[in-house]
């Protein structure tokens, strides 16, 4: 058995340095951590820094090409292959993985929600009185908008008590953040 050539300990170091960073940084995302300006921040520390995804995203593809890049010139060059083509397939590996984390993440995006409620949505819907809505007075509300129950602040297009419990129909907003709201028939 012959000991390891200097090409070997190469692919060995950037497998090892690019797998473990790799993993790390897996688990930190897993657990909430972001990569902001100033280091690692915790998860109730985010900067709301536009290209923070870009930065996580670059230290991932990083650390991905590397491993990728030692682990696969590595099995190319156990083959019996010619260094310079385990490198180029080492090379290709990595640029493989990068642009599948880019992919990923691209997708991960897209499940993203702003988290926003139109109030206008909830116009012309139906609802149940959460809080009695005095004549002239303000109550509550909960209707279903946007696939999702909430509870508005609400009050009476005919003047009138609705009592917690009645069924209300939702006619208009009222400036900006109340609803307009009448008996339901």
């Amino acid at each position: 058995m012959t000991g390891l050539n200097w090409i070997e300990y190469v692919y060995w170091g950037f497998a090892l340095l690019g797998g473990t960073l790799f993993i790390l940084q897996t688990i930190l995302l897993v657990s909430g951590a972001n990569f902001g300006d100033d280091g690692l921040d915790a998860a109730g520390d985010h900067h709301s820094d536009g290209d923070a995804s870009f930065k996580l995203l670059s230290m991932q593809g990083l650390t991905a090409f590397f491993m990728m890049f030692g682990l696969v010139g590595l099995a190319l060059l156990k083959a019996d292959l010619f260094p310079p083509l385990s490198a180029a397939g080492g090379m290709l590996a990595g640029l493989v993985s990068v642009w599948l984390i880019g992919l990923i993440f691209s997708q991960m995006k897209r499940l993203q929600s702003s988290g926003t409620i139109d109030i206008h949505s909830a116009i012309n819907t139906e609802g149940t009185v959460y809080l009695t809505i005095p004549h002239g007075g303000t109550g509550q509300v909960q209707v279903i908008t946007q696939g999702a129950l909430k509870i508005f602040d609400a009050v009476s297009k005919d003047k009138v008590d609705i009592r917690t419990g009645e069924k209300i129909h939702v006619v208009d907003v009222k400036d900006g953040n109340t609803l307009i709201v009448k008996k339901s028939k």
